[in-house]
């Protein structure tokens, strides 16, 4: 777990080993099977970045809590949890077949691609969500209140049991659905914008 009062940007770590910026306070705390990493700076300059890069070991998964700033996460192959307030999360190439991903914004938007998971979540109220996925999770929630909703899953998805509502906007659903027997369940809205699920 990382806990940080600005924001933070994930990599994979080269060695295996979970590696933060030297410009920045770092304390490590353990409690059980979890490991929480906490994150600080007095002043942001050159010296200690708003947005500091920690590198994560491969299969490890990761839970990061953030305020006023965005979460930036990039090529990790495991599980994510990550939280923010007041800022943007924005993921690429990152998940696991199996993994659970849960991404939690309440004033920005949500923007990830080349996700993987077996269960992936989404929720902002003042934002987009924009979800772009690499395998075809057997749960897939995501909403907003302000912001539109898009979902890409990959060609060839298997059916999905779909909800996708909207009080302002419109609603467009091209992916396979089955409402009856489908094994995948999807469910999009929004108050103030569009819902789109769609194969890239």
């Amino acid at each position: 777990m990382v806990t940080t009062g600005d924001g933070v940007r994930l990599r994979p770590s080269d060695d295996g080993r979970a590696v933060t910026d030297p410009r920045i306070v770092s304390r490590w705390s353990h409690r059980e099977d979890t490991w929480t990493l906490d994150l600080s700076c007095r002043d942001h300059d050159e010296r200690c970045p708003r947005m500091p890069a920690v590198d994560v070991p491969a299969g490890v998964p990761v839970s990061v809590t953030a305020r006023n700033a965005g979460i930036d996460a990039a090529g990790l192959s495991a599980g994510l949890d990550l939280t923010t307030v007041n800022g943007d999360i924005t993921v690429n190439r990152s998940g696991g077949d199996d993994a659970t991903v849960r991404f939690v914004t309440r004033n920005g938007s949500v923007r990830a691609s080349g996700l993987r998971s077996g269960e992936l979540r989404a929720a902002t109220v003042n934002g987009d969500v924009s979800l772009g996925s690499a395998t075809s999770p057997t749960r897939l929630t995501a909403t907003t209140e302000n912001g539109s909703v898009r979902v890409t899953l990959p060609s060839g998805t298997p059916s999905y049991d779909v909800t996708a509502t909207t009080q302002n906007g419109r609603t467009s659903v091209t992916v396979p659905t089955d409402t009856q027997n489908a094994r995948h369940s999807m469910i999009l809205g929004s108050v103030n914008g569009d819902v789109t699920a769609a194969q890239g």
